[in-house]
């Protein structure tokens, strides 16, 4: 509440007075008062009908005078529903209408305030579909077997040079902090990649070698001639060490590219983004060149995942492979289907066939795959890749790559001869586009 700024002249004629009984003197008539600007007490309106409004009570104008007076407050009437209240100088907390109204329910009585229930009705609130999807990434992540992490979005600009960006890239854009508390905090990010091998080499550093977190947060960028930034949700995750807990049945298997890969064809199946494919870059300075890959849907880029090169990982004295994706989440929202369609069990038996083809090492399987559905053979239902074999027979700079190919009608059962000259045409179109050769 507050020192009572009326009460030193009592105080100090009390302490006098003690001093005269207890120690003896005479006491000299007067006091000197150094109080240049003395504080006068602020009356404050109270209107009796917002009383009873906010209490839902139906006190009248007499009483609420009178439990007010009972607290040493001086009313003064000045309409009917209208009362003037001057604080004494030992209540200082006494400055707002709504600090009187608590005392009139304070001496009145808690229990006397009845029980009523919200008088507006209330409809549930849909979740908006950023955050539905949102939520839907989070679960399948951790499906997968990750953990979510939070790190700070404040980071040191040297955060950038540990993975390697060039000069020229934008996420060198940063937006500084007036007042930061360290230069380890200055900056705010740019990627969220360095908050999480922050947290990776703070996870080994306590044994805990089997790891697979991922973050989905906001970065900032910098805009030339804009007062804010621009924002952007970015999606990243990392893993490292085996894929599960080590189990007397089972040998431990490492995490590599394709339990990563995994996960994010999960993200889209989930998000039923459609024309997803896959291909080999060099682009992210911060991934291995010859292990990486970027996806994007019909031509727009999503996102880019392999594993952390070995010169960002010395940097953070990280000993393990890591491995990485990083999704533009806000392409992913653009980009994402909200309603998923019944689709009929098939009636009629499907019809396989194996496609074992010789072609050149650095050829890859997705290509393969794309010209397959790019023919657009009818009842060509499904591309699976379930081999990959380099040595011999194969020559030297080939490998033997197996596809299943599945064949279904859903009007009528396929014969093998329409599902062979199907086969072939497919076959034949491999063979122009890529000079691909059956293997034997």
């Amino acid at each position: 509440r507050g020192i009572d700024y009326g009460g030193c002249l009592p105080a100090a004629n009390r302490a006098a007075q003690l001093i005269q009984e207890l120690a003896g003197g005479r006491i000299v008539e007067g006091a000197i008062d150094a109080y240049p600007t003395p504080l006068c007490p602020k009356p404050v309106s109270l209107r009796v009908s917002r009383v009873n409004q906010v209490l839902g009570t139906e006190i009248p104008a007499s009483k609420v005078r009178s439990l007010l007076e009972d607290l040493e407050l001086r009313v003064a009437e000045e309409k009917e529903d209208l009362l003037v209240v001057t604080p004494p100088s030992f209540r200082g907390d006494l400055e707002r209408e709504i600090d009187l109204i608590e005392e009139v329910a304070r001496m009145n009585g808690y229990e006397n305030i009845p029980i009523t229930l919200p008088a507006s009705s209330s409809f549930p609130v849909g979740k908006n579909r950023d955050l539905l999807l949102e939520n839907r990434a989070v679960e399948v992540l951790t499906h997968c077997g990750f953990h979510e992490v939070i790190n700070y979005s404040f980071v040191s600009p040297a955060s950038v040079d540990l993975i390697g960006l060039p000069p020229e890239d934008e996420r060198r854009r940063w937006v500084r902090i007036l007042n930061p508390l360290t230069e380890d905090f200055s900056v705010m990010r740019t990627t969220l990649i360095p908050g999480l091998l922050e947290t990776v080499r703070t996870n080994l550093s306590r044994k805990n070698m089997n790891l697979k977190i991922f973050e989905l947060g906001r970065i900032f960028l910098s805009e030339k001639g804009e007062n804010l930034p621009r924002e952007s949700r970015r999606l990243v995750g990392v893993g490292l060490g085996s894929v599960g807990e080590p189990h007397w049945a089972s040998p431990p298997r490492p995490i590599d590219f394709h339990d990563m890969k995994g996960c994010v064809e999960a993200l889209l199946d989930a998000f039923q983004i459609q024309g997803v494919s896959f291909e080999r870059t060099e682009e992210a300075p911060y991934l291995h060149p010859g292990r990486s890959a970027k996806f994007s849907s019909n031509g727009q880029g999503l996102g880019i995942l392999g594993e952390v090169h070995p010169d960002v990982l010395n940097r953070w004295d990280i000993p393990e492979r890591v491995y990485l994706f990083e999704l533009n989440f806000e392409e992913m929202i653009k980009r994402a289907r909200g309603e998923k369609r019944f689709q009929s069990l098939p009636r009629f038996p499907a019809v396989y066939r194996d496609l074992s083809l010789v072609v050149d090492r650095t050829l890859e399987a997705g290509k393969l795959t794309e010209a397959i559905l790019a023919s657009q053979e009818p009842c060509l239902d499904e591309v699976m890749l379930f081999d990959i074999y380099q040595g011999a027979p194969i020559p030297e700079g080939k490998k033997g790559v197996t596809f299943r190919i599945r064949y279904r009608a859903d009007d009528r059962t396929l014969t093998d001869e329409e599902v062979n000259q199907r086969h072939e045409r497919v076959t034949g179109r491999l063979r122009d586009i890529f000079c691909v050769e059956l293997r034997q």
